[in-house]
């Protein structure tokens, strides 16, 4: 042991015995009765906020969501007064575990956010500790400006957060960490102590003392610990910038201003709460180049730091073939496949007058290939296509949670940071390191600063891997104290390193430690047993080896995760990317991005699926209601299969779950009306006429009611004559020169059948225009989808099995099975074949199945020109499956200028939107991008939507019919 955790004799959640609950019971009454905003302490918030992106996990007896500054200050109050620990929290996307507690969680995200000023000639911004940096990125732009410090989580991390951590970002090579741009904070110490800090004159802190009071005492106290040690703070901290381990003391000296504020930056929020923050802002060059440097391993990538330093990168980030092998995306492979010749690759940003790039490039190129090892340069001036390589390295923390082969990876000596000259050294030495002790990582990283990340593959299932975790971490820290260098780079220690700070600082500076917390926190009730009287690094771990998982048999397979639910469900390790608000081109998470509650995101499901799985939090298995109730607004989008780094999938999560769930028991009404729609449409389709008046009368009403339909939504129309109807009965066609191109099985799914048979008319003129002979299945068939996406899995099996022995024939022959209506044809792609994973002919279907713009562009067939603009929407299970790469090529080749909107989710999502209790956000999913951008578009402007809820979507929400591309290539024919 290198450490020992302190006793704690504060109220919290791991307390034992029957008075656990009443002390609960008395907490969220006094949290109540205090008005502190939002206290929720039910089974599913506890849950979801158990964990962080860390390997830890602790149960906190309640979390508060503060809407303004009196909330923070009455929870913190109750708190005090009946002994309750607090931990603060921002994204909780922390990697070293300082963001779970056992008492209780303050989310600052959800409320408390706002940027509050922006003072453009200042360059400065003073914000609430919850808001997402890149809303104040935004802020910022409006000026010109942006904050420096900016860490891959950019999309979601908060202000907050980045202070607790003293986050860095690729870009603090130029512009500093998040301390380096602090200007004043404001923050409550847990005695009920409001000030105001930044930095302060020797005249200020005598002023400060003499007016006496709870303010200045502190002041003169810290003062003093600075006066008194003032060659160990010259000596031991700020020896570099990445040295973020501990507490930054080095920022009392008074050469450094004795700056308060940023002393706080990086203090887990062990020290104070933040109310709010200033900040300093800076001027981004006016114009950007990547340039990607290629390596023949790691180590000579670090080497050949220090040289390119000298020429002022605005960043300098390193990642190896580890990583890039993760990834699976064919767009993204395509542009690794393009990146310089190597097994590791820095990349660095140039920044300044558009004229100097080249030169500035050709110049870091010459100096690179000087070094050992260099194999080649690529400079990158396009945005976008810089963009898209900058997301390799942003997603690494997700992507390296995998390895190639499909095993695990975790954090745990994720962030060591050492003086870049020894980069190199330190490397090979902790490559070495993870060789001796069997274990394997992916490296990346901010190598222009000496700080490397890496995943590991701890095996934490058994008391070895345990056991191995600790010894290696150890080991690893010594490593790091022998080349000079920090536990921590930019995460923070938390629990993952705080026990092991004793190897980098000795007993001298530990004790100063000690010191500056128990003088902002002398009751030690602000996240305790972070940086001093540490947790075990040990102890607490998500995974336990001594709480095994309860065993839960599932109907899907769950293939990549060898059937394991609990382990298919901590494939999330809670990097938070579903927590993006914002549009990126991206899916994941449509319900978040309307609700912006944990609960709704892909983390917090996957969190609770886990609990499920853990028996402790979640009681009741399958039939828990807290599960149900965070699985309600998802979607079944399938855009957290894809958009999610490690690939969580909650949409087949939800199917498994709701057919255990609801197994021999009554379902919601739109299980059946929505969930059977395909069934029923069959004989409504025989007297549609009859039908459609129905559901336009008086009668329609309470038709909806019983269907579990929102009153809002117009029911779609049956179509007088269904596709099948008509294909059937037409003559057979006699095309010019034959069907040189050979037989097409064109899918014909229930809902253009039925309600929109013109889109599957179109597409049989466009496919035989191409010279293929179009055939349809034999009967009626359907993918099952609907069954699928309510969890009625035994239903959609035999419906499985039906269109295998259809399709069988065909499939057996070769013949390509063309889908028009994109979420069935993923179904035949993913859902179906994992459902029948056992009959070979599922495997064949899902290499069969190809979208029309696929099959057209595939076979090199030429389009008819149309010209014109377009808009188009490309629907989830698209974006899921295939993309919209094949479509976008057909639309060029057509002369169409096409945008392909930003959009996500449209929000219908099949029965989603038509539910009664989930319209609401449906609509508000829509009206993030997708329907204003209708409502803009001109009249000439065609609205392309291939998924039947998105053009149900777009019509209703916005008054507009939106056209198939198989209808938009027909009529140019």
């Amino acid at each position: 042991m290198v450490g020992t955790a302190a006793g704690d004799t504060r109220t919290t959640a791991e307390d034992e015995g029957g008075g656990a609950d009443a002390k609960l019971a008395r907490l969220v009454a006094a949290l109540r009765e205090a008005d502190c905003g939002e206290v929720a302490a039910d089974a599913g918030r506890r849950a979801q906020y158990s964990a962080d992106a860390s390997n830890y996990r602790r149960v906190p007896m309640a979390v508060v969501f503060p809407r303004e500054r009196r909330h923070v200050v009455e929870a913190v109050a109750v708190c005090r007064r009946l002994g309750v620990p607090i931990t603060s929290r921002g994204a909780g996307t922390s990697t070293s575990g300082q963001a779970v507690g056992s008492g209780v969680v303050l989310d600052f995200s959800r409320h408390f956010n706002r940027v509050l000023a922006v003072d453009p000639e200042a360059r400065t911004a003073t914000v609430e500790p919850g808001v997402v940096l890149d809303d104040l990125q935004a802020a910022a732009a409006a000026h010109g400006l942006v904050f420096g410090a900016d860490p891959s989580t950019h999309s979601r991390c908060t202000l907050g957060g980045m202070i607790g951590n003293n986050a860095c970002g690729s870009h603090s090579l130029a512009w500093g960490r998040t301390a380096d741009n602090l200007v004043e904070l404001e923050v409550l110490t847990y005695g009920g102590t409001v000030l105001t800090v930044g930095a302060m004159t020797a005249e200020e802190v005598a002023a400060a003392v003499a007016e006496g009071g709870e303010r200045g005492r502190l002041v003169g106290a810290l003062a003093e610990l600075a006066r008194a040690n003032l060659a160990t703070l010259r000596t031991g901290l700020g020896r570099f910038p990445r040295q973020v381990s501990g507490y930054a003391l080095e920022h009392l000296l008074p050469e450094h201003g004795f700056h308060l504020a940023r002393a706080l930056a990086g203090s887990e929020g062990t020290c104070a709460v933040i109310l709010s923050a200033t900040v300093r802002l800076v001027a981004p060059p006016p114009t950007r180049a990547l340039v990607v440097l290629g390596f023949e391993g790691a180590g000579e990538a670090a080497d050949a730091v220090p040289a390119l330093l000298e020429h002022r990168p605005l960043a300098l980030e390193g990642l190896d073939r580890a990583l890039t092998g993760i990834v699976t995306r064919p767009a993204t492979r395509a542009e690794i496949e393009a990146l310089p010749p190597g097994q590791a690759w820095l990349f660095a940003e140039l920044g300044g007058e558009p004229a100097e790039l080249p030169e500035r490039a050709l110049a870091l190129g010459e100096a690179a290939g000087r070094a050992a090892g260099f194999t080649g340069a690529l400079t990158v001036t396009d945005p976008e296509r810089a963009r898209r390589l900058w997301r390799i390295r942003e997603d690494g923390a997700g992507l390296a949670t995998r390895m190639p082969d499909g095993s695990e990876a975790w954090p745990g000596w994720e962030d060591a940071a050492v003086p870049p000259a020894r980069l190199g050294s330190y490397l090979r030495g902790f490559t070495a390191l993870m060789g001796r002790h069997g274990l394997r990582g992916a490296v990346y990283g901010h190598f222009g600063e000496g700080c490397l990340h890496v995943r590991i593959d701890f095996d934490f299932g058994t008391a070895e891997g345990v056991a191995t975790f600790r010894s290696f971490v150890t080991d690893a820290a010594r490593l790091v104290a022998e080349h000079g260098g920090s536990l921590s780079g930019e995460h923070g220690d938390g629990q993952a390193r705080s026990e092991l700070l004793p190897l980098m600082y000795g007993p001298e500076i530990m004790a100063l430690f000690e010191r500056f917390k128990d003088l902002w926190d002398p009751d030690g009730g602000l996240n305790p047993g972070m940086i001093v009287r540490p947790r075990p690094v040990d102890g607490d771990l998500r995974v336990d080896p001594r709480r095994p998982a309860i065993p839960l048999a599932t109907v899907l397979p769950l293939h990549a995760d060898g059937g394991d639910l609990a382990r298919a469900a901590r494939r999330c390790v809670g990097v938070g990317k579903c927590r993006t608000a914002g549009q990126r081109g991206d899916v994941m998470c449509p319900s978040y991005r309307v609700t912006l509650d944990e609960k709704d995101s892909t983390r917090g499901r996957a969190r609770l699926l886990y609990e499920m799985t853990q028996g402790q939090v979640i009681t009741t298995g399958w039939r828990s209601p807290e599960v149900r109730d965070a699985l309600d607004l998802c979607l079944s989008c399938k855009g957290c299969s894809v958009d999610c780094p490690v690939g969580v999938d909650v949409a087949t999560y939800k199917s498994e779950f709701l057919h255990h769930h609801y197994r021999h028991r009554v379902r919601p009404a739109s299980h059946y009306s929505m969930g059977w729609l395909p069934l029923l449409a069959r004989p409504a389709s025989r007297m549609p006429r009859l039908v459609n008046a129905v559901l336009s009368s008086r009668l329609s009403p309470l038709v909806k009611r019983l269907g579990g339909i929102a009153a809002e939504r117009e029911l779609p129309r049956f179509a007088d004559r269904t596709f099948l109807s008509w294909f059937r009965r037409r003559p057979a066609p006699v095309p010019e020169g034959g069907a040189p191109r050979g037989p097409v099985t064109l899918w014909v799914d229930s809902f253009n059948n039925h309600f929109a048979p013109s889109v599957l008319r179109a597409g049989v003129r466009v496919l035989e225009a191409a010279g293929y002979e179009v055939r349809v299945p034999p009967g009626t068939q359907c993918c099952g989808l609907t069954w699928f996406t309510t969890g009625q899995l035994g239903t959609a099996r035999r419906l499985g099995r039906r269109t295998l022995d259809a399709l069988g024939p065909s499939l057996e022959a070769g013949v390509p099975v063309v889908g028009l209506e994109p979420s069935c044809t993923a179904a035949l792609r993913t859902d179906l074949p994992e459902l029948l994973h056992e009959d070979g002919r599922a495997r064949l279907l899902a290499g069969s199945a190809v979208g029309l713009a696929e099959l057209l562009v595939r076979s090199g067939w030429e389009p008819p020109r149309a010209g014109g603009r377009s808009i188009s929407q490309t629907h989830c299970h698209q974006h899921a499956t295939s993309g919209f790469d094949a479509d976008a090529e057909l639309l060029r080749r057509m002369g169409v200028d096409n945008t392909v909107l930003r959009s996500g989710c449209c929000g219908l999502a099949g029965n989603f939107g038509f539910e009664r209790e989930h319209y609401a956000v449906s609509v508000a999913a829509g009206e993030q991008v997708l329907l204003p951008a209708v409502r803009a578009a001109g009249p000439d402007t065609a609205v392309l939507a291939d998924g039947f809820s998105c053009r149900t979507q777009i019509a209703q929400g916005a008054g507009r019919r939106a056209t198939h591309l198989a209808e938009l290539i027909a009529e140019a024919l």
